[in-house]
């Protein structure tokens, strides 16, 4: 069964602009939103939907795929309020930061089945601004879209290749690994730089004022630092608590870094720290 009809619960930044990527590659069939009412008013005006629904049992009626497009804790409840009802032939993706409880859930929910019924993703894009009014097409272009599959789940059938190929025509990549490596890495790669940026930003505001012009004086440097700072917190609460045994490993480790280079500022060790930073950019040019 082709996708003919989709279901994407929360237009926001990610769900509105998969959405528009869809529309920009020639999708034709219908694109439902599920949202507040203002959400959807605001979505059927960029185009992002054709129909909106403030009801998920509503929206997702007669659609092949659906797309849980909410913070994480959302998500794991939408698995189970929604899984039961779906049809064996709708396909249940969603696009949240962890995927562990995710996963979980959905084995709980679907049980033998869960590797027909759910396929669990997160795709490595977003801005700090959240909203439908920030989705663009192009947003997935080259991003890394990470799937975790469940045990025995093959991408090369059915729904599953259908949706795996749009993932390719809106220009992501597709990367995949289990749900607890993913965690992990995300806690490393995603979520503590997202913490490193809110504690400077906070710290700058606590020092200086919220008055001060930190930025125009701190120039490209303190921007790009503090760019995600600006990130809304009901996103990254749910990340921080399905994450957080991968979150406090990866901020402690961060604590005793900073803590060695305060102790060395006039060491060689300062040096060394240097040293093994330049790794990570030689690294991304050897695999050029």
């Amino acid at each position: 069964m082709s996708i003919r009809q989709i279901t994407i619960i929360g237009t926001g930044l990610i769900g509105g602009s998969f959405a528009l990527a869809l529309r920009k590659r020639r999708f034709a069939g219908l694109i439902v939103g599920c949202d507040r009412e203002s959400a959807l008013k605001r979505a059927k005006m960029r185009g992002v939907i054709e129909k909106g629904f403030a009801d998920p049992a509503d929206a997702v009626r007669g659609s092949q795929l659906v797309v849980l497009a909410t913070p994480v804790l959302a998500i794991v409840d939408l698995i189970g309020r929604l899984g039961p009802a779906l049809p064996a032939s709708t396909l249940l993706t969603d696009v949240g930061s962890t995927k562990a409880a995710v996963a979980e859930q959905a084995l709980r929910v679907f049980g033998k089945n869960a590797g027909k019924r759910f396929l669990a993703g997160h795709p490595m894009a977003g801005k700090e601004n959240s909203g439908v009014d920030y989705a663009e097409a192009d947003l997935f272009q080259n991003a890394v879209w990470f799937l975790t599959p469940l045990p025995g789940q093959s991408l090369q059938e059915g729904l599953l290749a259908e949706f795996a190929g749009w993932i390719d025509q809106i220009g992501a990549r597709i990367a995949m690994l289990p749900p607890e490596d993913h965690d992990r890495l995300c806690a490393w790669i995603s979520h503590l730089p997202q913490m490193i940026s809110t504690a400077l930003a906070a710290e700058l505001v606590e020092e200086f004022g919220e008055d001060a012009p930190l930025l125009p004086a701190g120039g490209r440097a303190l921007r790009e630092m503090t760019r995600i700072s600006a990130s809304p917190y009901s996103m990254w609460r749910d990340v921080a608590i399905s994450n957080k045994k991968n979150l406090e490993d990866a901020l402690f480790k961060m604590e005793q870094r900073l803590a060695h280079i305060r102790e060395n500022l006039t060491t060689r060790a300062l040096a060394e720290e240097f040293e093994q930073a330049h790794g990570l950019k030689k690294s991304a040019v050897r695999k050029k």
